[in-house]
């Protein structure tokens, strides 16, 4: 029987046919915190992507999402809205293996603190910089690094934020 292939993206885009059995589980969550017509990203190389990342072992999704908003923007946030799953081919910056991620998206609230950058990692602090309140009518003009529709899924946590 043949083996199944999906099709993984690097950071530029880049794609590469993957055996199906090679790749490496990676579930995921990141929130999406608004302040009137702002939202907060975090500055990676020349983009833009969503405080958040991988969840460890034994952890639930809402525990991994405080920790990594506060990692990345030194701000602590309570989850509020599912806004979406999806999923994501892509190959891992730092390990060069294939993931098969499963990305969560939710609404964040209640943020406490001040935006910094002194809980990330010696990594991050490689392609990080401190993260930015960006002007929803901006998005389309910034690069995202993602496997996402980021405007698209802005759009959507906006509107479902405004209803509030």
């Amino acid at each position: 029987m043949k083996s199944k292939t999906v099709i993984c993206e690097d950071i530029n885009k880049k794609k590469f046919k993957i055996k199906a059995e090679e790749l490496i589980f990676r579930p995921s969550v990141y929130g999406l915190l608004f302040k009137g017509d702002k939202i907060l990203l975090s500055k990676q190389w020349d983009g833009y992507d969503f405080p958040g990342g991988g969840l460890k072992k034994g952890e639930l999704i809402a525990e991994a999402l405080k920790r990594e908003f506060w990692e990345e923007t030194g701000l602590r946030i309570m989850p509020d809205k599912l806004v979406t799953v999806a999923d994501s081919f892509f190959i891992s910056i730092e390990s060069r293996k294939s993931l098969q991620g499963i990305l969560i998206y939710y609404i964040c609230k209640n943020p406490r603190g001040r935006i910094s950058m002194a809980n990330c990692d010696v990594h991050e602090k490689i392609y990080m910089s401190e993260a930015e309140w960006i002007n929803i009518k901006d998005i389309r003009k910034i690069k995202f690094y993602n496997g996402v529709d980021s405007v698209k899924l802005i759009k959507q946590a906006y509107a479902m934020f405004k209803k509030k």
